[in-house]
């Protein structure tokens, strides 16, 4: 059995994902980061993008906006701002909410759903 590193992926209002894993990828302030057991002691913000977690019974994907990243003694902390699986987004909605954030020329809103499309098409 391979090693592995206990994940939490918390958002403000909810737990959204628990549970061990061989590697998690995430974006932060200083670029993509690759986590696997035995890796340095960290602490880090999270720029918003999509959060892969590897596990020994596939892949979960979520959609992360802004946090922070702890890792040390093969426990993983994501806190984030906002954070949804996946699996719960609504691919139609996102992709509507894009085109209404790029109409009406709101930044952030437009990221936001950019983010929750590449974490749809990731899964």
């Amino acid at each position: 059995m391979a090693a592995e590193l206990h994940v939490e992926l918390v958002a403000a209002d909810r737990q959204v994902w628990s549970g061990e894993a061989t590697l998690v990828v995430a974006r932060t302030t200083s670029g993509d980061i690759g986590v696997m057991p035995g890796h340095q002691p960290l602490l880090g913000v999270l720029e918003s993008g999509p959060v892969t977690i590897r596990t020994s019974e596939g892949t979960v994907v979520a959609a992360v906006h802004g946090g922070f990243i702890s890792f040390a003694d093969d426990k993983l902390s994501l806190l984030a701002e906002i954070a949804e699986l996946a699996d719960e987004i609504d691919q139609q909605r996102a992709e509507r909410a894009l085109e209404r954030a790029k109409s009406d020329s709101d930044a952030a809103a437009e990221r936001r759903a950019d983010v929750r499309l590449r974490a749809v098409s990731v899964r």
